[in-house]
């Protein structure tokens, strides 16, 4: 059995993936992981929506000029949208229920990257947020805001766990900075 640190440093961003669907099962696992997330109060302010049509996700590749890309090639992409009016952690909220993902896809075997939403623009037009451009294109209503979409597939590249000889340890203080 993996212990949750295993699976933490296991855990790496994949953004080459196998031609395979992913099962509808393993999705709904993997959903059942994000609304299992913790939120503030319990307000579970987010809401998932879950892509697979090829076109589209070519499309939501496109919301960056850089770090978005593997979307293109993704079997599946699932967009992390919070309302702010619900709590002001919302980004905090959704990035828990990202994470939650991400940590599933991996301990059922697949692969998974975050990609940057919120605060970023569109790669072919400045003037609009890569946020508005996704909500347009995948009918989110304007109250809610997309913080990230997670790119899900089976592995096409392994990467090597991370060495905890090499993690920043420097950076954790006890008692006091």
């Amino acid at each position: 059995m993996t212990t949750f640190l295993e699976l933490a440093l296991k855990r790496r961003s994949i953004r080459k993936y196998l031609d395979k669907p992913v099962e509808d099962e393993k999705i709904q696992t993997i959903l059942q992981a994000a609304l299992a997330s913790p939120s503030s109060k319990h307000s579970n302010p987010w809401e998932f929506v879950v892509v697979s049509d090829r076109e589209v996700l070519q499309k939501i590749a496109t919301c960056r000029t850089y770090g978005s890309s593997m979307l293109q090639n993704s079997p599946l992409g699932i967009a992390v949208c919070v309302d702010p009016a619900v709590t002001d952690t919302w980004q905090c909220d959704g990035a828990i229920a990202a994470l939650n993902m991400l940590l599933c896809a991996e301990d059922i075997g697949l692969g998974g990257c975050w990609v940057q939403v919120n605060g970023r623009t569109l790669s072919e037009d400045e003037t609009k947020t890569a946020d508005e451009y996704i909500r347009e294109l995948l009918n989110i209503p304007g109250n809610l805001r997309v913080l990230c979409v997670v790119s899900i597939g089976y592995k096409a590249e392994e990467k090597k766990m991370i060495n905890t000889e090499k993690l920043q340890y420097e950076k954790i203080h006890y008692g006091q900075y």
